[in-house]
């Protein structure tokens, strides 16, 4: 009898350290899994920020364009019409000196 207490002892004893083990393991391959998820997660996060970012650099390229557009009409219609104004502004400087000097 006492034979038999001694081996189921034993027997307790590796299976509880088995048990152990397999209960590691376990925790590891979980632990391995959330960490996966975890990346998958901020990948994908990760993703959708970039593709937010490309939508938002768009939008100000296409805004910059538009502007750069309407500021390089204004500016050849202020060209346009200096140059007008410097031509009205010779002849009546002109015009002013020939009467003063009589010619």
């Amino acid at each position: 009898m006492d034979n038999i207490m001694e081996k189921a002892s034993e027997l307790a004893g590796e299976t509880g350290e088995h048990l152990v083990d397999i209960v590691e393991d376990v925790k590891e391959k979980v632990e391995e899994i959330i960490s996966d998820e975890s990346i998958q997660k901020a990948k994908g996060k990760a993703n959708e920020l970039t593709n937010e970012a490309k939508e938002v650099l768009e939008n100000i390229t296409e805004k910059a364009s538009e502007v750069a557009g309407e500021a390089s009409e204004h500016i050849a219609d202020f060209a346009e019409d200096a140059n007008e104004e410097f031509q009205e502004t010779k002849t009546k400087t002109k015009s002013f000196f020939q009467r003063l000097f009589g010619k």
